[in-house]
């Protein structure tokens, strides 16, 4: 168990420095900046490179191997700050969130030196390759195999909507080993690299916008060191999940920072908007769905403080409860939150000088990914309230 399982209901005075600098740095860029790389194919390297630069990105990476020594939590405030700017990183969530995690946890101590510093700095980019065409939610359907074939591996399958390949170093690919004694087929975990003979890369096309995109991934008999296992072969599904709660923490960070920002739009709007002699934002139809929005976003980001906490003190049973609840929560408000601005704008809602219908799209995805919302609630209706499972 770690140290401590606080919850602090308001930011610690380091916590409130890292939230004050990182919001000073994404405020540097915001979404005009995010718009201009989307629209050129371009990456937010920029960005990315000066985040590595002071230290957010490898925030939780251990201190030992160039990190900050801190934790989910704190990851999850860079993300937020970076969102509610309009610079959101998806990234974030994969590489330092997910890899960093996993790594720091399981890897061995030669896998640590290799991988961790580079995740810290930014420099070495780590994606997550767990979809499937025909094994989506389901990750008991995984069908892409890692088979030993004398002192190497050996991978193949396909893998879908894996994000940021394109300027990754190295894919930790979800794969299926079988048990020598058994047959059954358990997973595994492989860092794989982008350039490795067999491993393709093709981009889906989205009509979602952004500076961070999708990739389908075919590994066509990928021929992998041994050392190119993370961690443990027997151990697959607990380190799998060792990766997951501090996804949807992040997913938590950026959904919540997204309806931030959407609703300081449509505040700073209807404040200075007028209408028959005063401000529309003193009409009740439009202040109080935006104060209920208010409060639906703080209830979010008050789970997903909770989840960080219970994850960062070493309480993963705990923690994967009130992530999940914390990713359906903020998947909600952010759309909610979207909707309600571009109704606040009425026809400027719509206008390229305000960006909001530009956010529109992106603000659906955290009731989708990394986890729908229907298996949010499936969790909590059989995991917390012992329900019968439906499927």
């Amino acid at each position: 168990m770690g140290p401590d399982a606080t919850l602090h209901l308001t930011d610690t005075d380091e916590r409130r420095q890292l939230r004050e600098s990182a919001r000073g740095l994404a405020a540097g860029y915001g979404l005009d900046y995010m718009i201009e790389k989307a629209d050129a194919g371009d990456y937010p390297r920029e960005l990315w490179d000066e985040a590595g630069r002071l230290g957010f990105i490898g925030v939780n990476i251990p201190e030992a191997y160039g990190g900050g020594g801190a934790g989910i939590a704190e990851l999850a405030i860079v993300e937020e700050e970076f969102a509610a700017q309009g610079a959101g990183l998806l990234m974030l969530v994969v590489s330092p969130a997910i890899n960093g995690t996993i790594i720091s946890a399981f890897g061995t101590e030669e896998q640590k030196k290799t991988y961790l510093p580079g995740i810290a700095s930014g420099e070495y980019i780590a994606a997550f390759a767990i979809t499937e065409p025909d094994a989506g939610t389901n990750s008991h359907a995984i069908t892409t195999t890692a088979r030993k074939v004398g002192g190497q591996w050996v991978l193949s399958g396909t893998k879908t909507y894996i994000s940021g390949v394109d300027q990754a170093s190295g894919v930790l690919v979800v794969a299926t080993i079988a048990d020598e004694a058994t047959g059954k087929r358990r997973p595994a975990l492989f860092m794989v690299p982008t350039d490795a003979p067999g491993f393709t890369a093709t981009r889906i096309p989205m009509e979602v916008k952004l500076a961070e995109w999708q990739y389908q991934l075919f590994l066509d008999e990928v021929k992998l060191p041994a050392d190119a296992l993370i961690g443990s072969a027997e151990a697959g599904l607990p380190q799998l999940f060792m990766g997951l709660n501090p996804e949807r923490i992040l997913a938590t960070a950026m959904a919540t920072g997204m309806a931030r920002h959407a609703l300081d739009v449509a505040v700073a709007y209807a404040r200075e908007r007028g209408v028959f002699g005063q401000p529309i934002g003193a009409h009740q139809g439009l202040a109080h769905p935006l104060a209920q929005c208010r409060i639906e976003l703080e209830m979010a980001q008050l789970m997903g403080a909770k989840a960080a906490a219970l994850f960062d003190a070493g309480l993963p049973m705990e923690a994967a409860d009130a992530a999940n609840m914390a990713k359906y929560a903020a998947g909600e408000i952010c759309a909610k939150s979207l909707d309600q601005a571009v109704q606040t704008l009425g026809g400027n809602g719509l206008a390229s000088e305000y960006k909001l219908a530009r956010m529109l799209p992106a603000s659906r995805l955290p009731r989708i990914a990394p986890v729908s919302r229907e298996m949010l609630l499936n969790y909590v209706a059989q995991n917390m309230m012992g329900l019968p499972k439906s499927y």
